[in-house]
């Protein structure tokens, strides 16, 4: 997730900026992810609609992660 931003969450993370909520979103996404991909794969069952509903589910978090991820790199000029 914001891959472009991965040194931004490594600074965050070094440096105990990342907040627990921040931490629960980024393990959230990367869990949606993976059971979106194994979906997709077919190696998991599901309807078209629980996979609808877990990619927007996904892409609110990275959403909300992406404006924690830029308030953080405008806070220290990064």
């Amino acid at each position: 997730m914001l891959h472009e931003y991965r040194d931004v969450i490594t600074h965050m993370k070094e440096n105990n900026a990342a907040n627990a909520h921040f931490l629960k979103i980024f393990d959230r996404h990367n869990d949606l992810d993976n059971q979106i991909n194994k979906a997709e794969k077919g190696e998991i069952p599901m309807t078209d609609l629980e996979l609808e509903k877990l990619k927007k589910e996904k892409l609110l978090l990275k959403d909300e992660a992406y404006a924690m991820v830029i308030d953080y790199k405008k806070e220290h000029n990064l």
